[in-house]
């Protein structure tokens, strides 16, 4: 509802009637909130705001702000807490929690779809249909959207968990969350369940072959446009993967020779890169940093891996982050006592991984699937794609039709994926590394004055030729005139010219002499043909 901005009709201080009419709304909106609560939330003294606004979409809605925060929002009678309510009262509502990638497309306007929900060991929480949920992130019980059940608890478990679970109202960082002071959530642990009575729920799981798998597929179905989905992957549940023995530390491989604490050491750094690379925004700054750890760097965790800083040579996520602020990556400040926030990124650090060929990228992507069991039981030939496979090689149109690619697709769409790179070596010199692909040596023939052919030489520089050396030796050669001049349309780049059609010539110069490889050459067939012997 508030995905995109909205236009504010009026905002005017509430009156005392009001104000306690106010009151009475909650507590019988929400029973669960006592009186010392209610009072807490509505104010007796302090500023009480009415903001009366139009949605992108039409809908009418009341909004009420107190500290300079909405607290609650009214459409069509109904009313709502907003994401600031919610943080200070996190059981206020039946809470259902799905994975941390899903949040930004719920920002965007997204409902959530059941495939996407975390099913913990005790169950879904009992709703009905039309009922006020709260949605949360895996590992944080601080709620990041307010949302309607589309279904009750009963027809979720009939269905396999399949299909529009939830219509979600308001999220954290919507254009609602942005008319405030646009914290972040607080860190607030999951709380400890037991799991149902099995011989209650004996008949829903067997109704439920979804419940019964290893593995939950994530499903987003957009309320934008056309619907479709919009984003679809596996991921291991996190209550089973804890109960799993061979995920409870780093299962390393026993041919590695690095210790537990070093492959941890390992495991956290790549997650804190690739979390301010994916999932960071300049936008999300000041950032919590037990934020960026629930609901950034666990969720970057590959599968079969378990992240535990304690484990590591850190201990605890402070010293972590101290170090990677001594390495100038990030800023930390103590924004508020005794809690710590991400202020600034550099994101322009050099953050580069070790250059590869593609035979070492291939043998790393093959011992990946195998070390992960992905490869296929029916077919050999195909590989199963898991989240962290989705996310690398397909487009965003094929997450939610391809599940399995062939080898050789596989393999061609990540080497694709990567930057490339070139190297030049050069005797009694370091080798020089550039990124892209190395543009060949362009012998072209153009016309001049008086219908005269010249032959032109560019990119000679790249292969550690000096345009003017090359000039003055074709020179001598050729007995022919030859000039250096700049190469349109390429910065600090020389191109050399010379009268005639002389590309025989430079092709002994550049083959035989320099012995470039002919396939970093370009315009050798232009060279004249021999005339017939008499």
């Amino acid at each position: 509802m508030f995905a995109k901005a909205f236009r504010v009709k009026s905002n005017t201080a509430i009156k005392g009637s009001d104000r306690r009419k106010l009151r009475a709304d909650v507590m019988a909106a929400f029973p669960t909130l006592g009186t010392d609560q209610v009072s807490v939330l509505v104010p007796g003294k302090e500023e009480l705001n009415i903001v009366k606004l139009y949605a992108h979409r039409g809908d009418a809605v009341t909004v009420y702000v107190s500290g300079g925060n909405p607290i609650l929002f009214e459409v069509e009678k109904n009313l709502y807490p907003t994401v600031y309510t919610l943080w200070s009262y996190p059981d206020l509502l039946p809470a259902f929690t799905t994975w941390p990638p899903v949040l930004e497309k719920l920002v965007g306007g997204a409902d959530l779809m059941l495939p996407g929900l975390v099913v913990p060991p005790a169950g879904l929480p009992q709703v009905q249909k039309g009922d006020l949920c709260a949605i949360a992130l895996l590992g944080n019980r601080a709620p990041v959207a307010v949302g309607v059940a589309a279904m009750s608890t009963a027809e979720m478990l009939t269905s396999g968990l399949k299909g529009r679970g939830f219509s979600v109202l308001h999220t954290y960082q919507d254009h609602l969350w942005r008319s405030g002071d646009k914290s972040s959530p607080p860190s607030l642990a999951p709380l400890a369940l037991d799991p149902p009575d099995l011989s209650e729920e004996k008949e829903s799981v067997q109704a439920d072959p979804a419940l019964q798998g290893d593995l939950r597929r994530l499903t987003l179905e957009g309320e934008e446009e056309n619907g479709e989905v919009q984003r679809m992957c596996e991921e291991k549940s996190l209550s089973e993967a804890s109960e799993d023995p061979s995920v409870r530390g780093l299962n390393p491989d026993p041919t590695d020779s690095k210790t537990l604490q070093e492959q941890m050491d390992e495991l956290v750094q790549r997650c804190f890169l690739h979390a301010l690379k994916c999932q960071v925004r300049k936008a999300d700054l000041p950032l919590l940093t037990s934020t960026f750890l629930g609901s950034h760097m666990l969720s970057c965790c590959p599968e079969g891996r378990q992240l535990d800083i304690k484990k590591s040579s850190y201990k605890k996520l402070s010293k972590f982050l101290q170090h990677m602020q001594q390495e100038q990556i990030i800023q930390v400040k103590e924004l508020s006592k005794g809690v710590e926030s991400i202020v600034a990124v550099d994101w322009k650090h050099p953050r580069k991984g070790s250059i590869l060929e593609g035979g070492e990228v291939r043998m790393i992507i093959i011992n990946y699937v195998k070390r992960n069991d992905l490869v296929d039981a029916d077919n050999k030939n195909l590989v199963k794609l898991d989240p962290i496979l989705c996310d690398c090689i397909l487009e965003k149109n094929e997450q939610h039709t391809v599940m399995k690619l062939p080898w050789d697709s596989l393999l061609t769409r990540c080497l694709e994926k990567l930057q490339p790179v070139y190297q030049v070596t050069f005797p009694g010199q370091e080798p020089i590394v550039k990124k892209g692909r190395i543009c060949p040596i362009d012998i072209t023939l153009a016309q001049r004055a008086s219908n005269k052919k010249v032959t032109v030489v560019r990119n000679l520089e790249a292969y550690g030729l000096d345009p003017c050396s090359v000039a003055a030796i074709l020179q001598q050669r050729c007995q022919a005139s030859a000039t250096v001049m700049p190469a349109p349309g390429a910065k600090d780049s020389l191109q050399v010219q010379i009268q005639g059609n002389q590309v025989h010539h430079l092709s002994r110069l550049l083959l035989e002499e320099y012995q470039l490889p002919r396939k970093h050459i370009q315009g050798l067939e232009k060279a004249p043909k021999p005339g017939k012997k008499k």
